[in-house]
């Protein structure tokens, strides 16, 4: 099992988020905590860099509205940013970290950014999913 693979689920484990699913061949794990709003973020070691995505919601409706409100919001979030996939129909928070330097505090802070988004902005996300 690669190092750093190993060390970003320890990290996890000490920041007491649940391991749901993983594929070590892919170096890969899902983790969730529910009552901060995280559920199956996946967690990618893909050297040089580590990336952490969780799906929001997907896009019922195209609309400018609804693109320009997450724009602005990216603007705000400490860490990550508000993307699309590849087939423009899912909203998914995003961010990535270098991962040979990477400490316990960075990626504790990066999936704390999600959470704190989603307390702050559920309303809105809320809406947009309809």
């Amino acid at each position: 099992m690669d190092k750093n693979f190993q060390k970003v689920k320890d990290y996890l484990l000490e920041l007491e988020y649940n391991i749901v699913s993983e594929n070590p061949a892919e170096q890969l794990v899902v983790i969730e905590r529910e009552e901060d709003g995280i559920s199956n973020m996946v967690i990618d070691c893909e050297e040089p860099i580590l990336l952490i995505e969780q799906h929001i919601f997907n896009v019922k409706t195209e609309s400018t509205e609804l693109y320009k409100n997450l724009l602005m919001k990216n603007r705000e979030i400490i860490h990550g940013a508000f993307v699309l996939d590849e087939t423009g129909e899912k909203v998914l928070f995003r961010d990535t970290l270098q991962i040979e330097n990477l400490d316990i505090n960075e990626l504790e802070g990066s999936i704390n950014s999600l959470s704190l988004l989603l307390s702050e902005y559920s309303d809105e996300l809320i809406k947009f999913s309809k």
